[in-house]
């Protein structure tokens, strides 16, 4: 395996392990709200406080790895989120579990502007769908993960087991990682010249990936934070039951985003273009993605997990393009800057989503309103990236 296999292999596990200690609180959300008697908005809070450092710090984080070793940053905020979790099984009560989460977020934030800024250092544009498609890949598998495991875990062991045993095995990710320091990216990468915030903010393609990326994003943490509550309490799942069939939408997207990214790189090395084909498969998979998701709060126990899972392979084919539309459109010289604003206005909407939720479900009784929601702001964002094949990219060729 070259070497630069054996690097983006590891950047592949993290990015599983980064998403399955991003979403064990809404796994562990059925036992642990009851234990510590938290209620709906409560526990909405609790979900919305991860975001509120992930997303201010996703600036600082671009401006990190652009600065400094891409692999040192990467290695130090994935200690930091990964103690966070462990420490979790500790909490004893609502304050305490803010702060960790909080904590968390603040570790993850430097993520992705590490995984473009590599992803844009390491493979040229016809390959990048597909490399993204594999980052992708656990940012659905993660969860799917996490589901399952932490599920059946905290069926017979309960919620703090679940946060000790994912958090310690976590940490042991450094330590290969940490090994290959030397190896990571040797051309000193964060010594190329770089842009500023400034220039991003000018261009005018930028903020539409800015709106964009909140508008899905609402939707994305929607269900991240809430589905297995959802399962369990509207659905009638048992905690066995929603750690099976909640995980079998993430692997729809898991299977959907690989074959997306797959097939967009191979369509553009025959000459398709580049930018017009990753931005329509984008728009028309959160085309497919609104229409499912707002259907399957109608349906039937077994037609509503039908079109759930519909919806989250529509998903995948969005997400294993977005991130590569944002490395045409910066450049490496621009991507961790770029990826960073990016990724700090687009998890607002994880600040927003799950308070919302919890206030509609605390007040309506269902989920039903929280679903039309969620589907709206799915079409807004398809609207946004619609419109940057109605306007020339000043960092690409429009084709």
């Amino acid at each position: 395996m070259s070497s630069r296999n054996w690097i983006f292999g590891l950047v592949v596990v993290s990015v599983w392990i980064n998403y399955l200690d991003r979403g064990n609180l809404s796994v562990a959300a059925p036992q642990l709200a009851p234990d510590l008697g938290l209620t709906a908005t409560q526990l909405g809070v609790l979900m919305s406080a991860f975001f509120w450092t992930y997303s201010l710090l996703q600036p600082v984080g671009g401006w990190l790895v652009d600065r400094f070793p891409v692999a040192n940053v990467y290695a130090a905020g994935f200690a930091l989120w990964s103690l966070a979790t462990l420490a979790t099984g500790f909490a004893g009560g609502f304050a305490g579990l803010i702060a960790l989460r909080m904590l968390l977020g603040a570790g993850e934030s430097v993520a992705y502007p590490a995984y473009s800024r590599m992803i844009a250092g390491m493979f040229p544009e016809q390959r990048r769908g597909f490399a993204n498609a594999l980052v992708d890949a656990g940012t659905k598998g993660g969860p799917a993960l996490g589901l399952f495991a932490g599920g059946m875990l905290m069926a017979s062991a309960g919620w703090r087991p679940m946060f000790w045993l994912i958090g310690g095995l976590s940490l042991l990710w450094l330590v290969p990682w940490v090994m290959s320091n030397k190896s990571i990216l040797p051309d000193k990468s964060h010594t190329r010249e770089t842009g500023s915030f400034a220039e991003v903010l000018r261009r005018r393609d930028a903020w539409l990936t800015f709106g964009g990326l909140f508008c899905f994003n609402y939707a994305f943490y929607f269900l991240m934070s809430w589905m297995p509550a959802y399962l369990v309490a509207e659905r009638k799942y048992s905690l066995r039951m929603m750690a099976v069939y909640g995980a079998l939408p993430w692997v729809a997207t898991v299977a959907a985003s690989l074959a997306a990214g797959a097939k967009s790189d191979q369509w553009i090395r025959r000459g398709a273009p580049a930018f017009g084909v990753r931005v329509r498969l984008a728009t028309g998979g959160l085309l497919v993605f609104g229409i499912a998701l707002a259907a399957s709060a109608f349906g039937q126990v077994w037609t509503g997990m039908a079109l759930l899972i519909l919806a989250f392979a529509a998903l995948g084919v969005f997400t294993s393009q977005v991130w590569a539309i944002t490395q045409s459109l910066a450049g490496e010289r621009l991507a961790g800057r770029w990826t960073g604003l990016q990724n700090a206005v687009g998890n607002l909407g994880g600040v927003v989503a799950p308070v919302v939720t919890g206030a509609l479900v605390d007040q309506t009784g269902s989920f039903l309103s929280a679903f039309l929601s969620a589907s709206a702001f799915v079409f807004l964002a398809a609207l946004a990236y619609a419109a940057l094949l109605w306007r020339k990219p000043m960092g690409v060729e429009p084709t």
